[in-house]
């Protein structure tokens, strides 16, 4: 068991860090010091309290990252309720159900997405507040939550008449073992589970980021990563705010452009992020560089291509503010082109491993430690792994892990807890891998995206779309089975093939065609993709951005 506990690590952190800033709303400017946000936890346990909500009690939270966001998560946590984050890209109907599955009676939620939610579909809410200004957006017949607010401030200064002080900062005490985080997981193969998170669970990968100095006080670092997904809440936001960092959160699509400006801004300290911003900034920045034949030619003479690659680090460090320690890049598999570049240049980078059901962390290695193609090392004294082989002559077996970060369970479904965990009390995390004598995790694919051959090897169709996306005009990729025979389908960059007036189905055709002889001449025999099917539009995605599979797996044509 964690040690510190995970609610007093913030009322300690409130009352340690008072004058410092806390949360700011990039670009806008709603600002706010560790003493504001505590004071407006204060307001919101007034109104708890006078609701009577108790301890266990749900309160469900949508919305883009924004201060008030936060507000209302760390009300929750410290009052004794459970917090019930939910993605902002789900649609209304999963909305719906998660807020029923989860019987929570408070929402708080943005305005926009308030419009598409029907409060008679809402059964158990009592009330849902605003996460633009915290007013009430709806109360149920019989409640008095509006005439409360209006009278808030007048009940602070009756509780507190010599103002609010951080002496005032007191928070429940409740051990760690109990549930605090019911997190509904996007899932790519269909509908969300509610994971069961512990203090302790919360703990272990805060007093890791704390243990291993990731943030500090004084820090600053960019929110950009949905705050309702385990890892960008983990980090971004309980680690940064346990420490007296100054959390900047962003509140738009971060596209590669908005986030250069807001790197440039506010100059991060660390940086946190998911292989497809990494990506498209390498494809954007990086590529074009390299691929001009004075630079080509110069990176082929040994002594030249040391200082070029120093000059393109520098301009990658600078672009992303200059002032991190490094970039941790998770949530899904990292592009090995990329990746083998990165590490060329001595750029600083590292890839953790993690799911929701560890809250989220799983394994880490600081970047001047990381081993390339691996996911850092299973992290010492809070998690233990394994690799379970069905067949003992298979090079890859699943990852089976336990420890302090593991979920209690699936919320009110005891079947799906049952199958994620084996007999002896591992998680099953379905990810398929191999595990060194160092403890330093490989990645190498989902177990049920895995495809056996007809010889019986193991195809990870994860690893050749990785080859195939960084083909020309080539956006995504997915490699489906069909008749015993692997097919692309390809979304094919439109606007790349516009802007050279190559846009027609023929040149398509020859341009996909020899893409495909390329891919089929650097991987192995078994798994030789036979043919390709263009796609229209995007893959359909998670909120964490892994393709939904499922959808796609009867699309191809014989």
């Amino acid at each position: 068991m964690i040690q510190e506990n995970f609610i007093k690590l913030y009322e300690h952190s409130f009352c340690e860090n008072w004058d410092l800033p806390c949360y700011t709303d990039y670009g806008e400017e709603e600002n706010y010091t560790y003493g504001e946000v505590a004071q407006e936890i204060a307001k919101l346990h007034l109104l708890f309290k006078s609701c009577s909500l108790r301890r266990g009690d749900k309160i469900a939270i949508i919305g883009k990252n924004n201060a008030r966001w936060c507000i209302a998560y760390m009300a929750t946590v410290t009052y004794g309720a459970i917090v019930v984050p939910i993605l902002q890209d789900f649609h209304p109907n999963d909305v719906h159900h998660i807020v029923n599955h989860s019987e929570s009676v408070f929402l708080f939620t943005s305005d926009t997405i308030w419009e598409h939610l029907e409060e008679e579909r809402l059964s158990g809410i009592r009330a849902a507040f605003s996460l633009t200004d915290f007013r009430c957006l709806y109360q149920r017949d019989g409640e008095t939550v509006i005439h409360f607010i209006k009278h808030i401030d007048n009940k602070m200064a009756e509780i507190y008449p010599k103002g609010f002080h951080r002496e005032d900062v007191v928070y429940t005490t409740l051990s760690n073992d109990k549930v605090m985080l019911l997190n509904y997981t996007s899932g790519t193969t269909g509908f969300s589970k509610g994971v069961m998170l512990t203090g302790n669970n919360l703990a272990g990968n805060v007093t890791f980021g704390i243990r291993t100095g990731l943030l500090k006080k004084g820090d600053k670092v960019l929110s950009f990563l949905p705050l309702a997904h385990a890892y960008g809440c983990a980090f971004d936001f309980l680690t940064a705010t346990a420490v007296g960092t100054h959390v900047i959160l962003l509140g738009k699509v971060p596209s590669p452009k908005i986030l250069m400006k807001a790197f440039d801004e506010i100059k991060p300290n660390l940086i946190i992020t998911v292989p497809l911003v990494i990506e498209k900034i390498y494809k954007n920045v990086i590529l074009p560089i390299i691929n001009k034949k004075p630079m080509k030619w110069a990176l082929s003479i040994p002594l030249l291509d040391g200082q070029i690659y120093g000059q393109i680090r520098k301009k990658l460090v600078d672009a992303l503010g200059g002032r991190f320690k490094e970039v941790i890049i998770g949530g899904a598999a990292m592009n090995p082109e990329v990746e083998e570049f990165f590490h060329r240049i001595k750029f600083p980078f590292t890839i953790g491993y993690g799911m929701t059901e560890c809250a989220p962390l799983i394994s880490y290695s600081p970047w001047d430690e990381f081993i390339p193609t691996s996911s850092g090392k299973v992290l010492e004294g809070i998690m233990e792994a394994r690799v379970y082989k069905e067949n003992p002559n298979s090079e890859t077996g699943e990852i089976q892990v336990r420890g302090e970060n593991v979920m209690a369970g699936y919320y009110k479904n005891q079947e799906a807890t049952k199958e994620a965990f084996t007999e002896d009390g591992w998680l099953r995390t379905g990810d398929l891998g191999t595990l060194d004598e160092n403890n330093n995790l490989y990645i190498r694919g989902r177990s049920k995206s895995l495809i056996l051959s007809s010889n019986g090897q193991n195809i990870f169709p994860e690893e050749i779309e990785a080859r195939l996306n960084n083909m020309p005009f080539v956006l995504e990729s997915l490699i489906i089975e069909r008749n015993k025979k692997l097919i692309a389908l390809i979304y094919a960059d439109y606007e790349a093939l516009d802007s050279l007036g190559l846009n027609q189905p023929e040149n398509i055709k020859t341009i996909m065609n020899e893409n495909l002889k390329n891919l089929n001449s650097n991987i192995a025999a078994y798994e030789k993709v036979n043919q390709f099917q263009l796609y229209p539009t995007e893959f359909e995605k998670t909120p964490k951005k892994s393709i939904k599979r499922y959808l796609y797996n009867s699309l191809a044509e014989d």
